[in-house]
């Protein structure tokens, strides 16, 4: 099977290249810049070129995460997408995220739990799912917990970089998920596509999320024990905030648990790696 993965420039997108290639499996990455059509044909002619069998679109997810806008135009080249993938018969699928929900039901939300957000972010993200079911029968809409990545815009990245700046981090101990780092995405993503490669036909909503839910001060104080290695840096440049707001986004992950055989992964294994490559590049990128 062969993928075309738009966003390819995206934390999940470079992780799921890395993962491809060593498998060996054929794909085409599409940066967001190359993907910001105009006009239908043009997504069409898009998917025509990649003689691909399976779309990935990685877009709105990325810039959800990574605190970047959600245009109406974004939202109008995902139904663009869904059209040309149910116009060549191609399976869409497409990663949003657990933004979608308030954090203020007390349980794990599940696929069939209505997002309950009236934010301009969540209604664009809830706009953009609903395109890709109404436009194509042969979706698969994957929500996940917050992507965190060495690279790109994204939650680590930005902590560290504020520590870099000497900055102290405010951080919610009340506000609670559950993230992913971009490598157990990709495996996720990838897991599901050679499944479909051999004939499973389980399309629809899934829910992924790591095993371990954690707030932000917490994460952030895993996150500086691991930058400690590399810099010097105070105990306590990680701070509490001292009003907060009590959410809980924790995902229900038992679909595709027994659907695809897909265990979540421990976020916290990951931190080390992603810290030791971000000073690593840093360094490198250096005059």
């Amino acid at each position: 099977m062969r993928v075309l993965i738009i966003g390819f420039d995206t934390p999940v997108g470079q992780a799921l290249g890395r993962l491809f290639t060593q498998r060996e499996r054929e794909f085409v990455g599409l940066k967001r810049s190359d993907c910001r059509w105009k006009r239908e044909r043009q997504a069409k002619k898009s998917l025509r070129r990649s003689a691909c069998d399976m779309v990935i679109d990685l877009r709105v997810q990325a810039a959800a995460d990574g605190g970047v806008k959600v245009h109406e135009s974004d939202i109008e080249r995902s139904r663009w997408l869904a059209q040309s993938a149910q116009g060549s018969s191609i399976p869409l699928m497409a990663l949003s995220c657990a933004r979608v929900f308030s954090g203020e039901g007390g349980q794990p939300y599940r696929e069939e739990d209505s997002p309950d957000v009236d934010t301009s972010i969540a209604e664009l993200l809830v706009n953009a799912e609903a395109a890709v079911r109404e436009h194509c029968e042969r979706h698969f809409i994957l929500r996940m917990g917050p992507v965190f990545a060495p690279s790109g815009i994204n939650v680590v990245t930005y902590m560290l970089h504020r520590l870099d700046a000497n900055e102290v981090l405010y951080l919610d101990r009340d506000n609670r998920g559950c993230p992913v780092a971009a490598e157990d995405a990709a495996w996720v993503i990838s897991a599901v596509v050679d499944q479909c490669s051999c004939g499973v036909e389980a399309w629809g909503d899934y829910h992924y999320c790591s095993a371990d839910i954690t707030s932000c001060y917490e994460f952030g104080e895993v996150l500086l024990a691991a930058a400690s290695q590399y810099r010097d840096l105070q105990d306590d440049v990680v701070r509490e905030k001292t009003e907060s707001l009590a959410l809980n986004r924790k995902l229900d992950c038992s679909k595709i648990r027994d659907t695809f055989a897909i265990r979540q992964q421990f976020w916290r294994s990951s931190v080390a790696g992603h810290v030791k490559q971000y000073y690593a590049e840093s360094e490198a990128a250096k005059p």
